[in-house]
């Protein structure tokens, strides 16, 4: 009776595991990356080089030039110029520099919306971007930069109404933080020590980390395309789809590695648990009587 119990056990615990470990990888990312400054302006600095973010930029700096002048026939000409200069802006130093400054002032409003519940949607002013845009294209003697204006200027990378149940998780996974981690942990450990067939249950338990890590995996792609799905199709778009990316790299890096981590466990759980053949017997030869001659002499 008490091995059935323990085997229940072990294997309430196993299963419990594939859920857990999703849930335990989002809270410690929620607190540990999200929460905190300069790892989120870090995770989002290298977007300073992504196409598609420097395209949004350079189109909305642009378009906001072009309402503030009108040279007649070369408008377009002139916008052609523009853009080309702001987009060769976007390759410098001077841009990153700006680009992360943007980003820090929009971490209070991210954890606002994913973790309080309150805040608005999530944007990025370029106002950073623009003033620094505007010195350099100045410098280079670029015409028409002096009419920049550099006001509040925004990317809108989360609607904060189009995350729906998304915050509701991320607000109290952030609040339980590394603790989801050390129970995955205690209850990874106990699942073994009640299991009466350790093997089987180490085996059983590699199965587990490698579905809740296809499991989160899952779950970071609907995420995406529910955060996603109500900004408008344009350079906003593209932009908070790279920042999303951006944001998550480091959990979809541990999805997979969990994945591969679990199903390397399993597989190495299963071969070593694999009865052994035992080498085969030789055959036995019957002896001959002492004295016995070869057949045929006498």
């Amino acid at each position: 009776m008490r091995t059935c119990v323990r085997t229940y056990l072990s294997t309430v615990l196993t299963v419990l595991l594939a859920v857990l470990i999703p849930l335990s990888a989002v809270a410690a990312w929620a607190d540990l990356e999200i929460g905190d400054d300069d790892r989120f302006v870090a995770a989002m600095a290298p977007l300073a080089t992504e196409p598609a973010v420097q395209k949004a930029v350079a189109d909305r700096i642009t378009d906001e030039v072009m309402t503030q002048i009108d040279v007649g026939p070369i408008q377009e000409g002139v916008r052609g110029l523009l853009h080309e200069a702001v987009l060769s802006f976007a390759t410098t130093e001077a841009f990153q520099n700006a680009w992360n400054t943007a980003t820090r002032a929009a971490h209070t409003a991210v954890v606002q919306v994913l973790t309080s519940g309150r805040g608005n949607d999530v944007t990025i002013d370029l106002a950073p971007i623009t003033q620094r845009v505007k010195k350099q294209l100045m410098d280079d003697s670029v015409p028409y930069a002096g009419r920049i204006p550099v006001r509040r200027d925004e990317i809108i990378v989360l609607q904060a109404n189009g995350l729906g149940v998304w915050r509701d998780v991320a607000q109290g996974l952030r609040a339980a933080g590394t603790w989801p981690a050390v129970a995955t942990v205690a209850l990874t450990g106990l699942a073994v020590l009640l299991a009466v067939r350790r093997r089987r249950a180490l085996t059983g338990i590699g199965l587990a980390y490698a579905a809740g890590g296809a499991l989160l995996a899952v779950t970071l792609a609907v995420a995406r395309g529910t955060v996603l799905q109500d900004l408008p199709n344009d350079g906003d778009r593209s932009a908070a789809a790279a920042m999303y990316d951006a944001l998550t790299a480091s959990l979809r890096t541990t999805a997979w590695s969990v994945v591969a981590a679990g199903l390397v466990l399993a597989v190495a759980a299963w071969l070593t648990g694999r009865p052994r053949r035992p080498p085969p017997t030789p055959p036995r030869r019957t002896p001959v009587p002492a004295g016995a001659g070869t057949p045929g002499r006498p």
